[in-house]
Parts: C-alpha cells; sequence; structure tokens
C-alpha cells in the first residue's frame, strides 16, 4: 500500500541527575565530593532509505521515544547516555513542524541524517562545583529536558520523468515495458491507484527514474479524481512527458487541458522540460499516422509510439535521456 503523508509524535530522552556524593574511601585523605555527572538524553534522528518507498509504517505506530539518561552515580561515576532512536524515511520525505507548517528538513538522499528531536542535556554531580571556599557542595544539577515535537512526513517521490496524461493514455504500459516496474494494467479508467517508479537501464550502464502518476482528469487541481493528491510527485521531476492518446477527438486540447491542471497546482511546473508524446499508433493506419505526425503542439516535436509493438520506443528513450542531461545544466 502506498501512503504518502503521516503525522508522528518525537520525545526526545531527559538527562540523567547530577549525584551528590562524598567519598569515604581508606586511602583517600579528607574525603570530598564525588558525584557523577548524569547521561546526555537520548536524540531522535532521522535517515533517508533509498530501499523504501511508503510511510505506510508510521499507520502503525505513530510515536517514537529516546530513552532518559541514567542518573550519575558515587565515586564520580558518571551515568549512561541514552540510547538514540533513529527513524527511517524514504528518500523524497519532507518533514515539517505539525502545529506551524514550517520546513524542517528535506531528506534528498540515501544516507543523509539529520538530528529531530535533540535530548537533554545531563546534569552535573556535585564535584563540579568544588571550590576552595566550598570544599563540599552539597548541590547537583537536574537533567535537562529533551525536546517535544509533533512532526507531519509528506513523501514527493524523486524521479527523473514524471509520466502525465488522462486515465488509460496507458502511462503504466509505457513503464512496464522500458522499465521493471510491473503496475496493474486494465482496459478501464483510473487502473492505477498510486505512483509507481521504475528504473530505465538505458544505454552504455546509464540508468534513470520514470514516475507513474495516477491519471489526471480536469478539475484534479480543484480536488476532483485522483489526480491532486498525487500532484506533488510530479514537482521533484525534472523531465515532464505528456502521454496522449493518439485515437483522441482533438490532441492538442488535451495537451491544453493537462498543462492547465499542472499550472494551476504550481508555477513551477511550466518551468520544467517537457515531452509530448502520442501513444497506442499501432491503433492507426499508415495514413493516419502520417497526418498526425504534421501536427505540431507549442512548436514542440511530437513523439509517436507503441507500447504493444515496442514501434517508437527507442526514440523516445533517447529523447527523455537528452532532456534529462539538460536540465542537468540548468
Amino acid at each position: 500500500m502506498f501512503i504518502d503523508y503521516a503525522e508522528i509524535s518525537l520525545r526526545a530522552g531527559n538527562g540523567g541527575y547530577g549525584a551528590i556524593a562524598f567519598r569515604r574511601e581508606k586511602y583517600v585523605p579528607k574525603g570530598g565530593p564525588s558525584g557523577g555527572n548524569g547521561g546526555n538524553g537520548g536524540s531522535v534522528f532521522v535517515e533517508g532509505n533509498e530501499n523504501l518507498n511508503t510511510l505506510l509504517d508510521f499507520r502503525y505506530k505513530s510515536k517514537y521515544e529516546a530513552s532518559n539518561g541514567v542518573n550519575g552515580g558515587v565515586s564520580l561515576m558518571d551515568g549512561k547516555k541514552g540510547e538514540d532512536v533513529i527513524i527511517y524515511l524514504p528518500v523524497g520525505t519532507i518533514i515539517k513542524n505539525a502545529e506551524t507548517g514550517q520546513i524542517i528538513f528535506d531528506i534528498t538522499a540515501h544516507g543523509q541524517k539529520f538530528c529531530i528531536a535533540k535530548g537533554g542535556r545531563g546534569g552535573k554531580g556535585n564535584s563540579n562545583f568544588a571550590t576552595p571556599t566550598k570544599q563540599a557542595p552539597r548541590w547537583a544539577e537536574d537533567g535537562g529536558k529533551g525536546e517535544e515535537l509533533s512532526i507531519s512526513l509528506e513523501l514527493k517521490l524523486i524521479a527523473d520523468v514524471g509520466l502525465v496524461g488522462f486515465p488509460n493514455a496507458g502511462k503504466s504500459t509505457l513503464i512496464s515495458k522500458i522499465s521493471s516496474a510491473r503496475p496493474k494494467i486494465a482496459d478501464y479508467p483510473f487502473t492505477t491507484l498510486e505512483p509507481n517508479l521504475g528504473i530505465v537501464r538505458y544505454k552504455n550502464y546509464q540508468s534513470f527514474t520514470v514516475a507513474d502518476i495516477p491519471g489526471i482528469i480536469e478539475g484534479a487541481s480543484d480536488g476532483k479524481g485522483l489526480g491532486l493528491q498525487f500532484l506533488r510527485h510530479i514537482e521533484r521531476t525534472r523531465i515532464l512527458c505528456f502521454l496522449i492518446d493518439c485515437t483522441s477527438e482533438d490532441v492538442k486540447k488535451q495537451f491544453k487541458i493537462l498543462k492547465a491542471e499542472l499550472a494551476s497546482y504550481s508555477d513551477l511546473m511550466l518551468e520544467k522540460e517537457i515531452i509530448i508524446t502520442l501513444s497506442k499508433v499501432d491503433l492507426l493506419d499508415d495514413d493516419t499516422k502520417k497526418e498526425l505526425s504534421k501536427i505540431k503542439i507549442n512548436k514542440s516535436k511530437i513523439f509517436a509510439f507503441s507500447s504493444a509493438t515496442g514501434e517508437g520506443l527507442e526514440t523516445l528513450m533517447n529523447e527523455m535521456w537528452r532532456k534529462i542531461e539538460i536540465s542537468k545544466t540548468k
């Protein structure tokens, strides 16, 4: 199950108390204060893990607590530090303060680690407060409180190419043909109910990632259909690849609607490199293909392909790679 939003609460450990103690040992003349320091409380960390692709785990566990530091002991024995907690998150997760909505951290790479809630400092024992004029202090510090907060986790898939189109445009079939992803494919709308991420093996041992975004309909940016729920996943893609069914009555109108929905969600969508394609060309005769090849949308070349027969797939992958290289220079 794909879950891309969750809220959890965190509590770092409290610091241990400093000890008040005095030495009473046979070979220690005049004794003296010997209270040890309390251990620091454990902290809560988040870390990116590329093997995760959903926030499903946080549906079943929503509270994470690090352990408290151990109190200081006698004979200058310091308390043990509390155990840290590490929360592993998918790459592409944005962490926000659940109350203010402020972004705290953005995980963009595998192994990236961040302390989200710091443990309290351990209190100092009375041995730290001895002076020539106060040789037997009878006080020590309390341990500091660990940080507590509630955070929201929002996952936005990171992909090089995002496939955008109306339901049944052929996005799932395309990603299944050019990558090892195996999304659900059927002959009815909205078969894709969650984003799919596939790795495309390109020539010379190179690769890039493609995200299959659930079908967008007119009005998706206003909450209609499934589009709004998953539009956030298109934000992090380098390239937008528009898939338009070649059997559509008005190809240009289809593209215009899709582009308008993306622009309504975020103006940043219009700044991305785009590829415009016509899918399912195996359903057309040669004469119709020639007519469609003359169509220009935004003065851009149209790439026709068929996932069923493989026609045009290599040319399309070459164009995807070319656009990715262009986007890296911007």
